[in-house]
């Protein structure tokens, strides 16, 4: 386990914001917002823990480019057919593992909740972001984002972001 490093309040607490609008954006249902939280060379993959932790490469879900989120997007509104539901993420306070001016190497902990219309609410999805995010002209935004789960059980449909 990696040690966190000190960072200035404001860096910390930019990060932290970061983390709590990406949460509100994916749980609003306004898709066009998620693929804003990232720079253009972006990846994002859902992975389950055994596959990350042994180095292999296999994931549930691997974008590559902020085109690549854009395109999910697209299949989430026009192409993907499921029953509609409706997520809550709950995530703990991040941890910084590597920073310097313009980066940080970050994790914080995850929950998912699916609530299905007409049932109760289940834990969908649990496990970490770890996390590489830069700054740039908008502000912060996540190069990397590997969402690792920690289930060898999941949805066989999952179908918004994590």
């Amino acid at each position: 386990m990696k040690n966190a490093v000190k960072i200035n309040f404001e860096d910390y607490l930019a990060v932290a914001q970061l983390y709590a609008d990406y949460s509100q954006a994916v749980d609003s249902g306004d898709w066009d917002l998620w693929p804003e939280f990232f720079v253009e060379d972006c990846l994002y993959k859902l992975i389950p823990r055994e596959n990350y932790e042994r180095g292999f490469p296999l994931s549930t879900l691997a974008f590559d480019s902020k085109g690549m989120l854009k395109d999910r997007v697209y299949g989430i509104r026009e192409t993907l057919f499921h029953d509609p539901y409706y997520q809550r993420h709950v995530v703990g306070a991040p941890l910084i593992h590597q920073a310097d001016q313009n980066r940080f190497e970050s994790e914080a902990n995850y929950a998912v909740f699916r609530t299905k219309l007409s049932q109760e609410s289940t834990v969908f999805n649990v496990g970490r972001y770890i996390d590489v995010i830069v700054r740039t002209a908008e502000g912060l935004k996540f190069a990397s984002r590997l969402c690792v789960y920690d289930s060898e059980m999941i949805p066989n449909s999952i179908i918004y972001p994590i």
